[in-house]
């Protein structure tokens, strides 16, 4: 079973002031290790310098470059979802909606920082409405009469392969009251980005991001306290 409370280290670095960091465990099967990022293993064959430039060319319109962006990400897009669901075809149900969303959305990417690194944003939203329609699907007045109790139950399945559904649950929790701390939580203490480039992406104040992801570590913790 995979860690629920904090660990060593995942997207928190104490030199840079995180001492009250949660560490969320993506692990196993499926999912996200540790390892894997570190030493490169959930990347695809593209550098981050050229999909960056499929991703500009693909802004001024090229279509030919918007597929072969959308190729090279698949890879890494299907690994950020992955982290999160349970049940590979939802995963990959997830990749395929934030690969549309890339496709229809290119154009608010703004190039000041990694075209990866605004996909990781657009990858686990997708993740994180994948998971609402199931929790949707596995309510059902006659478990007899719906096909959709025929997969997890992603309310009761809290550890698949190594997946987060605690985290899933946490999060959906908190946006219900403060949505604003949801992305740059999730963004440094699940995906390790720098708090600089966190407020590049929510455009926000650096000031402002860290107090929202303070915030949001002592909001969450005691929610995954009580998955355990």
């Amino acid at each position: 079973m995979v860690d629920v409370l904090p660990r060593s280290r995942f997207g928190c670095d104490p030199a840079a002031g995180d001492q009250d960091c949660i560490t969320f465990a993506i692990a196993g099967e499926g999912g996200i290790r540790e390892d894997d990022w570190e030493a490169g293993a959930v990347t695809e064959a593209a550098t981050p310098d050229e999909i960056d430039d499929l991703a500009r060319r693909a802004q001024d319109g090229d279509r030919d470059a918007m597929e072969m962006l959308l190729t090279a990400i698949r890879p890494r897009t299907l690994n950020v979802c992955r982290g999160v669901l349970p049940y590979t075809p939802d995963a990959e149900d997830a990749c395929q909606e934030a690969l549309i969303k890339v496709s229809q959305k290119i154009g608010t990417w703004n190039q000041r920082g990694r075209f990866t690194t605004w996909l990781h944003v657009v990858a686990v939203n997708s993740a994180r409405s994948t998971y609402r329609r199931m929790k949707n699907q596995a309510v059902a007045a006659d478990p007899q009469e719906s096909q959709a109790m025929a997969r997890p139950d992603p309310r009761t399945t809290s550890v698949i392969a190594g997946t987060r559904l605690d985290l899933l649950e946490a999060m959906e929790t908190l946006e219900r009251d403060h949505p604003q701390f949801v992305e740059p939580l999730l963004l440094r203490d699940v995906y390790g980005l720098p708090y600089e480039e966190i407020a590049r992406l929510v455009d926000a104040p650096l000031g402002t991001v860290k107090a929202q992801i303070h915030h949001g570590r002592k909001l969450v913790r005691p929610l995954l306290a009580d998955s355990t």
